[in-house]
């Protein structure tokens, strides 16, 4: 038998599985400890009901979200919005705030914690994955879609920081989202891979990395302890502002919280190698849904909105020429005067929850 041959059984074999639709069960929800407290970095709002729900990925692992929802009630369906980030912060800090503040102008919204952080599952603790939080997007989507208080027709995704570009990366993936909004976005895979503003895109420093990472992985497997990068230490007077703006958010009592990977002990060294060979936002050009990309216009993380949304609009010439402005007319870049990366993190008096809503419900 042919090579050729072969794949065309194995092929054949695959879309007649696909297409009788052999069932597989879904995983179990785990069992979470859960805080009962009000325990987030802002008030609770009167005007919107609030609950802890849980739902469960494709990889298995069971996922922690607060769901908002408006206090006023109605029989008609609702629009959605899954809400995530920023990187290593957990959904009491800035993600629940979008959601809360959201679910006020209408939204039933859900801010979740990625897996291996947080509230939700997954182990070890204090890692993340491009594939498997790309897939957490899509697993709250899954779950919005079985509320009976949700238009099934307008579930949207928003994500900040870090998940801004993991939001981006789902919805060029997941054909159900409605709409996708970026805030302050990072594209981690770009970041961990070149540095920032590209100053160690080089094979050779690309390596260096790897041979440092990966003797780390032979001591961890030696010692039996995964090792975690820290975070947002007391910056130095002549470190670039932004590192003390991170400061400012995560290890003081404006955003700290106990749980948030940022305010605490930090990531797991190793989790950037997958980062690093990840190219997350390929597929971006191709996304036909709606996207709104906001952005702090004096934010050192500026460039990635910016460059995120001239593919998408195809003023690049690595868009191909066929698709080159096909999707333009539902891409928006708002960016906002005088704002840094962290300003959109929980300044309410800037962050444009009105244009961020009206272009959902748009």
């Amino acid at each position: 038998m042919t090579k050729r041959n072969l794949l065309l059984i194995i092929l054949t074999i695959s879309m007649n599985t696909y297409s009788q639709g052999i069932a597989i069960p879904y995983a179990e929800t785990g069992n979470l400890s859960l805080c009962k407290e009000w325990d987030k970095t802002f008030p609770r709002s009167p005007r919107v009901t609030h609950k802890k729900v849980v739902f469960v990925n494709r990889f298995g692992i069971t996922l922690a979200a607060d769901m908002y929802m408006p206090a006023t009630t109605t029989d008609t369906l609702l629009p959605a919005i899954a809400v995530s980030g920023p990187f290593g912060a957990v959904k009491e800090q800035s993600s629940g705030l979008y959601a809360q503040t959201l679910a006020e102008q209408g939204f039933i919204t859900m801010a979740f914690d990625p897996s291996f952080t947080g509230e939700s599952g997954g182990t070890p603790r204090h890692i993340a994955s491009p594939d498997i939080n790309t897939e957490d997007f899509s697993a709250a989507v899954d779950y919005l879609l079985t509320r009976p208080e949700v238009d099934s027709t307008r579930v949207s995704i928003l994500g900040i920081c870090g998940f801004g570009g993991i939001a981006l990366n789902a919805a060029a993936m997941d054909t159900r989202i409605h709409a996708t909004v970026a805030v302050t976005m990072y594209d981690m895979s770009r970041c961990y891979a070149n540095g920032y503003f590209d100053q160690e895109d080089s094979e050779e420093v690309r390596y260096g990395k790897r041979l440092k990472l990966n003797e780390q992985r032979n001591e961890e497997v030696r010692s039996g302890h995964y090792t975690v990068m820290p975070l947002n230490t007391p910056p130095a007077d002549d470190a670039p502002q932004f590192v003390k703006d991170y400061y400012d958010y995560y290890k003081t009592p404006r955003g700290y919280h106990p749980r948030a990977i940022n305010s605490t002990s930090g990531w797991n060294a190793a989790t950037m190698l997958s980062y690093m060979n990840a190219k997350m936002l390929t597929y971006t050009p191709e996304i036909r849904s709606a996207v709104l990309l906001v952005h702090g216009e004096q934010a050192h993380s500026c460039y990635f909105s910016k460059e995120a949304y001239a593919r998408m609009v195809g003023e690049s010439s690595s868009v191909a020429e066929d698709n080159r402005g096909r999707y333009a007319a539902n891409k928006e870049l708002l960016l906002i005067p005088h704002a840094v990366h962290t300003d959109l993190y929980d300044r309410t008096d800037i962050i444009p929850f009105e244009q961020i809503a009206s272009f959902l419900k748009r």
